[in-house]
């Protein structure tokens, strides 16, 4: 199955990230599972952790893959929901060809439709997982009703579209968290080993104060395509909710929230403002809304900055990195593909012949560790709330583009309290609701103008 074609609801070519078909397929799964004594996480017969899967994408496809062969199991899917019905009955029929048993849907668990995601909810027990994998649009709402519900999740990012929504988020695991639910966010790189020694060294002062961190994603993107005559306008910019702003936030804040989140990591901090530059090629006949380039300086409260480059054009430098600069030596913190690629140098010099350190290979990948880390919580009953956390490095990302969107400088307290929302009608919508943009004449979607536009 392939999960590098944003037209087809993938990410980009290089962020494939979880190929789950093989690595972690059934032979990999049993292996895990070998010989682990589980400890029972319900009261009835059945110690099995019961996951819906609400979003059947390539991410929930990963998702599964690497919840089915995390060792703090067993889990089974046991409710599938999504918007279309096609994508769905794909997702079923690759995750029961490659995991067998542990996808347990009978067809009166598989929703279709705008309010599917509470009929999955609902196939849930106390101690089961919701698994939020479809559109940042909807993760709010779905949040909400898991927790109202009072049932686990794991949700991808990213998390919200707009302040308000991921104001909602952060409420949401309040309530969480009075609940002693356990949340999960995808923001996989917080369970990478090898980040976390780098870490441990920044914070021991092994770097010296860290005066900069840089980080990019660089890597080619293709334009939207041609509309389906069989997609509604509606259904169709669902479709395609990489190239809209209201369903995913826009590929600089899909994709690069990764990035930002390691900033703040970094940092230990949250920046206090953001301003940026962003633009289009001259040749761009893409109609849809995302620009080619985005450059973005964040100021933390100390003063120091942090830069995140965003391009998306063919035939240029690509590059997927994080760096940190120190007064006293600067490390690389990450590395294509989110890959552990982490060490420290001798000096300012980044070189391979100038490492002082170099980080050990991580026995497992950070999408693995993650479901290792919620799945050993719920088994064990240990707090587990990553809502708060991922919704701030959210709006870190919504400030950053905000800024770049609209040619201003934008404040964290200005992000913190606007009401600007995409969509004001989204946890209303039904098929039948007409879409909140309409292309012109020409086919083309309204895309953000600096000195005209405001996200904030």
């Amino acid at each position: 199955m392939a999960r590098n074609d944003p037209s087809r609801d993938h990410e980009p070519q290089t962020t494939s990230r979880r190929d789950f078909l093989g690595a972690t397929g059934r032979a990999a799964v049993g292996a895990a599972l070998a010989g682990v004594a589980i400890p029972r996480v319900h009261a009835a017969e059945d110690n099995t952790i019961r996951l819906a899967l609400i979003g059947c994408g390539s991410r929930g496809n990963g998702a599964v893959g690497d919840a089915v062969a995390s060792p703090n199991g067993p889990v089974k899917v046991f409710a599938m929901a999504d918007l279309r019905e096609d994508r769905l009955a794909s997702s079923h029929k690759v995750l029961s060809k490659e995991f067998g048993p542990s996808i347990d849907v009978p067809p009166d668990r598989r929703f279709v439709g705008f309010d599917a995601y509470r009929k999955a909810i609902d196939c849930l027990r106390p101690g089961d997982v919701a698994m939020l994998t479809g559109f940042a649009a909807w993760r709010p709402m779905q949040l909400e009703y898991a927790v109202e519900r009072g049932v686990n999740v794991f949700m991808e990012k990213s998390f919200a579209c707009d302040p308000p929504g991921a104001r909602r988020v952060i409420r949401a695991g309040e309530a969480a968290e009075k609940k002693n639910l356990k949340i999960a966010a995808g923001l996989m790189c917080r369970h990478s080993r090898a980040r976390q020694e780098l870490i441990r060294r920044i914070r021991d002062g092994e770097l010296g104060e860290i005066l900069l961190v840089r980080a990019s994603r660089m890597e080619p993107v293709g334009p939207l395509g041609p509309k389906d005559s069989n997609d509604s306008e509606l259904a169709w910019q669902i479709r395609n909710h990489f190239r809209f702003l209201w369903v995913s936030g826009g590929l600089f804040s899909e994709m690069t929230i990764h990035q930002i989140d390691e900033v703040c990591w970094i940092k230990d901090a949250l920046p206090v403002a953001a301003h940026g530059i962003g633009g289009r090629a001259p040749d761009n006949t893409d109609p849809a809304q995302n620009l080619d380039s985005y450059s973005i300086e964040y100021t933390f409260a100390d003063g120091t900055k942090a830069t995140v480059a965003a391009r998306y054009l063919a035939n240029c430098h690509n590059e997927f990195d994080t760096f940190v600069h120190g007064a006293r030596c600067a490390a690389q913190f990450s590395g294509a593909v989110h890959a552990g690629t982490v060490h420290t140098y001798k000096d300012q010099r980044i070189a391979r012949d100038n490492v002082a350190w170099r980080a050990a290979k991580e026995p497992t990948s950070p999408w693995r560790a993650e479901w290792d880390s919620l799945l050993a919580a719920i088994r064990d009953d240990r707090p587990h709330n990553e809502a708060r956390r991922a919704a701030l490095s959210n709006l870190a990302a919504i400030m950053g583009r905000a800024a770049v969107h609209s040619g201003k400088i934008v404040t964290w307290d200005e992000v913190m309290a606007s009401e600007f929302r995409f969509c004001p009608e989204l946890d209303a919508m039904t098929a039948q609701t007409p879409p909140p943009l309409t292309p012109d004449a020409h086919g083309r979607y309204p895309v953000p103008s600096p000195g005209k536009w405001s996200e904030c």
